[in-house]
């Protein structure tokens, strides 16, 4: 690799990665508070925070990556036009259109590991992320119930087990602590058990106890009661997805699927390559700037011309579902004239045009 290549290949993969980082980092939060929101309905344990945040990220990468591509590129290209760099390039005879070698060396990897998270690694990741929320909501394991220690539960309340089995169905020993309506509510058992009604409706049933309730102010209005069994509500489980849903399936699956909203999703899945590839060709000519222009100024163009193609990425999508528009045009006819715009703006870029004939007489 020739020195030229390596200095901009090390630029240009600087900021990227510098610009993923960052990225990254904001969408933590988004994603977070959206995990933290389901933790305290009640609908997802508080164990799987962490685990649901790397799959979830790897669900999202395919929309992350290239738009870090884009404005990574576009800032390295953008500094070299800012100090010069571009100018001496230009006059020791390497114009615009040779810098089509170092960036390809980071383009190509890149978009191929877009390629791999929208097909593979994302819908993998989505199952997984599901078929974890499924089994805990079937254990009191996994649920956040643990023998030996007090649990707080959604909606108020404390739990506390004695034992467990070792599937996570079967509880020993149960003490529930509660405050409903300005009374206290105390309920032991000797045993108990978790179960289901329909799909989402999660209980706690349990066997051989007794139950005080009274106020919470101190007076000496108490009842006690003993029952053989006794049926407490828990909170909701998260609503799953059926097995035939299209996000759901792999990409083969897909493929043999022909269902509209089969369609759809497998041109979901294969547009952000098609894209992040578009959009790195088209930040040389949309970085370039003058001398005294401003440096920023085109960079948020392209960021919002990104913007624009996902907004249309996300409208085919849901045109296709309904049938609006053919299952074999796809996303065709977004990707393939981004694309050939993208290959004709670069290869133009730095190209003089040719004099008038009034202005040579």
């Amino acid at each position: 690799m020739a020195k030229l290549d390596r200095y901009l290949l090390s630029d240009f993969l600087q900021s990227f990665l510098a610009t993923l980082i960052v990225l990254l980092v904001v969408s933590v939060g988004g994603v977070l508070v959206d995990i933290l929101g389901r933790i305290a309905d009640g609908r997802m344990p508080a164990g799987l925070l962490l685990s649901q945040l790397g799959l979830q990220f790897v669900v999202y990468l395919p929309i992350i990556v290239p738009l870090a591509l884009m404005l990574g590129l576009a800032l390295a290209i953008a500094r070299l036009y800012r100090d010069s760099e571009m100018a001496v390039l230009t006059g020791v005879g390497v114009g615009p259109r040779r810098l089509l070698k170092p960036i390809l060396l980071l383009v190509a990897p890149v978009v191929a590991l877009v390629a791999l998270c929208s097909v593979w690694l994302g819908p993998w990741a989505d199952r997984t992320s599901e078929q974890m929320i499924e089994d805990a909501s079937r254990s009191v394991v996994v649920a956040g119930l643990e023998p030996g220690k007090f649990t707080q539960v959604s909606g108020g309340g404390i739990i506390y087990l004695s034992s467990l089995n070792e599937d996570g169905t079967r509880m020993g020993k149960v003490f529930m602590q509660r405050t409903r309506d300005g009374r206290i509510d105390v309920v032991s058992a000797k045993q108990g058990s978790m179960f289901f009604e329909g799909e989402r409706q999660r209980f706690l049933r349990l066997e051989d106890g007794y139950r005080v309730e009274g106020p919470e102010n101190g007076a000496l209005d108490y009842r006690l009661m003993r029952y053989a069994s006794n049926e407490i509500a828990l909170p909701d489980r998260d609503e799953t997805r059926d097995k035939d849903d299209p996000e759901m399936m792999t990409t083969g699956q897909l493929l043999a699927d022909p269902r509209p909203e089969a369609k759809a999703q497998l041109h979901w899945r294969i547009t952000p390559p098609l894209l992040a590839l578009a959009f790195a060709l088209l930040t040389l000519p949309l970085a370039r700037s003058a001398p005294r222009q401003q440096r920023y100024g085109r960079i948020m163009m392209a960021f919002l011309a990104y913007m624009v193609g996902v907004q249309l990425s996300i409208l085919g999508r849901q045109w296709l579902a309904k049938g609006d528009i053919p299952a074999g045009l796809g996303m065709w006819w977004l990707t393939v004239p981004l694309l050939a715009l993208a290959l004709w703006l670069y290869f133009r870029d730095g190209r003089l045009g040719r004099p008038r004939a009034g202005a040579t007489a």
